[in-house]
């Protein structure tokens, strides 16, 4: 049964005008939303972050915050300050090329303790109900239009390399073998667990959300974005609610939408977790604006128990905004609120 639903939120900074956001989002019958924050709102909108949490949760909203887009591990649009400054060996590397990429290594010291100490800021200074880590994945090199690699991967920095060599014994492979395959998923793992167990142990009123790319989505590559283990993700002890992205194309067939529901809610159910999906209201829009109620449905009837949209206002104004982003937005909040008042066939 839905017990949650909500949307994402993001490019506002001043608590009063976020604030009449906040009362709209309630009006479309959501009872959540994620605070999407960049590391430019992180570092320069700092005081005013924990007074937006405050304004969403007497609007009557429960609060998560999206580490959106920190180094380019997380899925997002943002620019990354911390690869303005870093090391060239803190970024992913290619393991075809040997070259440094943009996006940070989830094995680099620097930028765990970089990622760490944002999450740590945030569980102490705000007053919310949990964290939210927004797709993580390795980033994929890009090659000329001419030329595109299907056997590259990152990453294969120095760093990385002695971190393998050091546990396995021997030099990290430049292919894509099983043992790389669990290495890379391991490094990963490995920093969302630490960030888990920090925020925790400064609040263990909090929650965790891990948000997983869809391995079958075909707008990403299984494998070479090494962290979409979903049976492993969904056990994980440091993870309280396992979530799935979403399907890119608003003309998906519905059972590509039933399937993966029920696939997180099999997950979710095996590890006693809350399960949650994700429904696209941005950029593509479907051809029948109405699919967006029939694929909320389908969500609740397979029994997700939080459903969550990207995002506020079906992106209106910007570069990915829903060609009609206004019906987008309202007939999101009818679909909300017909699976809330249990008024769906």
């Amino acid at each position: 049964m839905v017990t949650e639903t909500g949307v994402s939120y993001y490019g506002i900074s001043y608590p009063e005008h976020a604030r009449k956001d906040f009362d709209e989002i309630k009006a479309h019958n959501c009872t959540a939303v994620l605070l999407s924050l960049t590391e430019f709102d992180l570092f320069f909108w700092k005081p005013s972050i924990p007074k937006i949490v405050d304004e969403a949760k007497k609007a009557g909203l429960k609060v998560y915050l999206n580490t959106w887009g920190i180094g380019k591990f997380f899925g997002g649009e943002p620019p990354s300050v911390f690869l303005q400054e870093c090391d060239i060996n803190d970024k992913q590397w290619s393991a075809l090329t040997n070259e440094p990429i943009a996006a940070a290594s989830p094995s680099s010291p620097a930028f765990r303790e970089y990622f760490w100490n944002i999450v740590a800021n945030l569980a102490r200074t705000c007053d919310a109900d949990g964290f939210f880590w927004d797709e993580p994945h390795y980033a994929m090199p890009v090659y000329p239009v001419s030329y595109q690699s299907t056997t590259d991967f990152t990453c294969r920095s120095p760093i990385t390399q002695q971190i393998f060599k050091t546990k396995y014994g021997y030099e990290m492979p430049k292919t894509l073998t099983k043992t790389v395959l669990k290495f890379r998923f391991d490094q990963a793992n490995e920093i969302l667990s630490e960030a888990s167990r920090i925020v925790k142990q400064i609040n263990p009123d909090l929650s965790v959300t891990q948000c997983s790319l869809p391995a079958d989505n075909h707008f990403y590559m299984s494998q070479a974005r090494g962290f979409d283990n979903w049976e492993e993700i969904a056990f994980n002890e440091h993870y309280d609610v396992f979530s799935t992205s979403i399907l890119v194309d608003g003309n998906d067939p519905m059972i590509a939408h039933k399937n993966i529901a029920q696939k997180t809610v099999e997950l979710s159910n095996l590890n006693n977790k809350p399960s949650q999906r994700w429904i696209q209201s941005f950029f593509r829009s479907p051809e029948d604006l109405n699919t967006i109620k029939e694929i909320v449905k389908i969500y609740a009837r397979e029994g997700v128990d939080s459903i969550f949209s990207w995002t506020y206002r079906a992106g209106q104004g910007t570069l990915l905004s829903a060609p009609e982003p206004k019906k987008v937005w309202d007939i999101l909040g009818e679909a909300y609120g017909e699976v809330l008042n249990k008024e769906y066939k």
